[in-house]
């Protein structure tokens, strides 16, 4: 699979896992692409925290509410440290999307599945912190996003998008010329 088809083929999978575990040489490779990934003024805000001990990721299910991806074999818990770049600007934010972005592209390109659970762990009831708290995540570091990773039971469902002209142009918005 090329980077263009992993593009084209990844779906956000909120589907049951196989029981059949990740091995741990495909977790390093996925987190590596993770960190491969540009950051702002290069601070490398975003660490990454792989889940594969069943009895950890058990602890970690059991705090997420309502309850997602439940069935997945392993995890990746994205951290974020604010550092600024310079004066008062900080890129983390963008630093751990591009990381995200790479590392869902190289789970699409191994078989596996994921998704990207963000607002569903860092919203008012803070399933983040408590996440955070049974990994140790000291506390300059955010936890901000939630990447269940495993082989799909089923196939995910192709969103319906856009279509290309409606939100891509050459040398101008279209209609202001």
């Amino acid at each position: 699979m090329n980077v263009f088809e992993a593009i084209m083929s990844r779906r956000s999978y909120r589907g049951t896992f196989k029981e059949t575990p990740v091995p741990r040489e495909d977790l390093t490779k996925i987190m590596e692409a993770g960190l491969a990934a540009p950051s702002g003024c290069n601070k490398q805000t975003t660490s990454l925290i792989a889940i594969d001990d069943p009895k950890v990721l058990s602890k970690v299910k059991a705090v997420i509410e309502p309850p997602v991806a439940m069935t997945a074999p392993a995890a990746i818990c994205v951290l974020s440290k604010r550092i600024n770049a310079y004066r008062d600007k900080c890129f983390a934010t963008q630093d751990y999307s591009a990381a995200i972005e790479n590392m869902l592209l190289l789970i699409e390109e191994l078989g596996y599945a994921s998704c990207w659970y963000e607002g569903h762990i860092t919203d008012d009831d803070r399933t983040c912190d408590k996440m955070a708290e049974i990994l140790n995540v000291p506390s300059d570091y955010d936890l901000v996003c939630y990447l269940p990773v495993g082989i799909p039971e089923d196939e995910a469902k192709k969103p319906i998008k856009k279509e290309f002209s409606d939100r891509a142009w050459f040398n101008s918005f279209p209609g202001n010329t």
